[in-house]
């Protein structure tokens, strides 16, 4: 029954609590608050409030009610419990972890409810024991009556609350525990909103912060460029492999471009608009790793202020990039193994079970296969990683290319310097293709800046190192062994070189195309060593 004034005897003023849950937004604030106002009501045993949600990893292993279970995608979860025991006084039951914190849907009474979305009332639990899972229970606790409501937001049925009284509501308090139960429903729908929408935020914020600093970083080079035999393949195999969801990995020395093919394969993929997001494994502590992979919670660790999604998260839909993957320590590539497997990860310090949806490229200048039959890399994780290997060129394989790189490397350096853009002579591009190039593409990036800044003239100056690789044949004796030249050899053989230089020339040490120019000299270090060498017949 229910008074005048909107008061219950078995729950106290429900208006009262109405009032009190329309003021909580969060979930652990308002769930608790409820069953503890309803709990209140003199004759009230027990409240408890079950939501749907998949089971926790392990969970369905400890259940009591496993083996009635038919499905173990969704379940209902025990969140919010209030009341009071007489037979065991001062006993207060706000436990999550008792033995029915578990409930199947359409098993024993609550579940019926979930299943059903219609409310229950059982008047007289001591004549009607269908619905009775512990008849001792109610007989110690003097349980006469259960009422039971389905939490419904448009439509779709989001949990149960449940409520044990000793005595009969009636029909007022029914309705009351119903309008109770449907803004429940609302609130808790409302709420899981403003959580997506703050968890939204907070993603959209780190992802903002990690392309800021990506834009700061800048890419070693813009794009795919050139022509040669050896890159037309690499582009067929991005071709071939981009479009579907399998793990790819870059093998290739250090500058080759592998983060390059890395955002190529991204962009030509179907999850071009979701994020692409880079870990250079060699750059991170080895204590962070599980940090910076899969994120932690607020107080995990010293130093955890506040929650942060880690790089798995934060590419969730898209693409994430391992970059020198063969420098994951060993005993971290198990938990590494597990999430590219099963699509699930734990932050640290966190029990909940995370989904994620990834497409993982990974690089590496290391022979991966030899580190894994070593034992250095662990083989199953190899094996997941290079479903489909493109191994990528190294830049002396490629020497056609390197005019097209150069001209593409001094347009972008001309803007970043501000100066007029230098002449690439056919002079410096035979010396460039000549040279080895260790350091590959991001080398020669390097010694194009290096003369473009010198290169207050408009013409290039091209400084690179002695390569012991490109030797004169005069160097190698009949019988195949290398021949050690006298000073005397070496100061002839410079002057036929420069002879050779100025002839080309017509003798012309000065100007576009002059023999200092061609020789990668400065004019006055060419006359001087001209005038050394007592060489005549030239001009400038």
């Amino acid at each position: 029954m229910t008074t005048s004034s909107g008061t219950s005897p078995l729950l106290g003023d429900p208006r009262q609590v109405l009032l009190e849950l329309a003021g909580r937004h969060h979930l652990p604030d308002l769930l608790p608050l409820a069953v503890r106002r309803l709990a209140e009501g003199p004759t009230v045993a027990l409240v408890r409030i079950w939501l749907l949600q998949p089971p926790f990893a392990g969970d369905c292993a400890k259940c009591r009610l496993a083996g009635e279970c038919d499905s173990r995608e969704q379940c209902l979860h025990l969140v919010a419990s209030a009341g009071k025991s007489l037979a065991a006084p001062g006993m207060a039951w706000d436990q999550l972890n008792g033995g029915y914190r578990r409930f199947p849907i359409g098993i024993r009474k609550v579940g019926h409810i979930a299943r059903t979305g219609q409310s229950l009332e059982v008047p007289d639990l001591q004549q009607d024991q269908t619905w009775v899972a512990s008849p001792q229970w109610v007989r110690d606790e003097r349980i006469t009556s259960f009422a039971g409501h389905p939490l419904v937001h448009r439509g779709e049925v989001l949990g149960v609350m449940g409520l044990f009284a000793r005595e009969q509501p009636g029909p007022a308090c029914f309705e009351w525990l119903r309008m109770i139960a449907d803004h429940l429903a609302a609130a808790i729908a409302n709420a899981r909103a403003l959580e997506e929408i703050e968890s939204l935020k907070k993603r959209l914020e780190q992802e903002n912060a990690y392309l800021r600093e990506e834009v700061q970083q800048g890419a070693s080079y813009g794009e795919l460029v050139g022509q040669s035999p050896a890159l037309q393949a690499v582009a067929r195999q991005i071709d071939l492999v981009a479009p579907t969801d399998s793990s790819v990995l870059i093998l290739g020395e250090s500058g080759t471009g592998k983060e390059l093919v890395a955002r190529e394969l991204h962009r030509r993929s179907q999850r071009a608009d979701r994020p692409f997001i880079k870990v250079n494994c060699a750059a991170v502590p080895r204590e962070l790793y599980e940090s910076e992979f899969f994120g932690h919670a607020k107080g995990s660790f010293t130093g955890a202020l506040r929650d942060r999604a880690g790089r798995f998260e934060l590419a969730d839909g898209g693409t994430l990039f391992l970059d020198e993957v063969g420098e994951i320590p060993l005993d971290l590539q198990a938990k590494l193994l597990r999430v590219l497997q099963e699509g699930e990860l734990e932050r640290v310090g966190d029990e909940r079970t995370r989904r994620v949806d990834v497409r993982v490229i990974s690089a590496t200048n290391r022979k991966l296969r030899d580190e894994s039959e070593a034992g250095r890399f662990r083989q199953d994780l190899y094996y997941r990683l290079s479903v489909f290997p493109i191994e990528l060129p190294p830049l002396r394989n490629r020497v056609e290319d390197i005019p097209l790189l150069a001209e593409q490397f001094l347009e972008r350096l001309t803007r970043k310097l501000g100066r007029r853009r230098p002449r690439l002579t056919l002079a410096n591009v035979q010396q460039l293709q000549t040279y080895h190039w260790p350091g590959n593409v991001r080398e020669l990036q390097h010694v194009l800046e290096r003369a473009s800044i010198g290169a207050t003239d408009g013409r290039l100056r091209l400084e690179l190192p002695s390569d012991p690789t490109q030797r004169p044949a005069a160097n190698t004796a009949a019988d195949g062994s290398e021949r050690i030249l006298t000073a005397a050899e070496l100061r002839e053989f410079e002057a036929n070189n420069l002879r050779a230089a100025l002839r080309a020339t017509a003798g012309r040490i000065y100007g576009p195309d002059g023999a200092a120019e061609r020789l990668g000299m400065k004019p006055t270090t060419l006359a001087s060593r001209i005038k050394a060498l007592g060489i005549s017949g030239h001009s400038s």
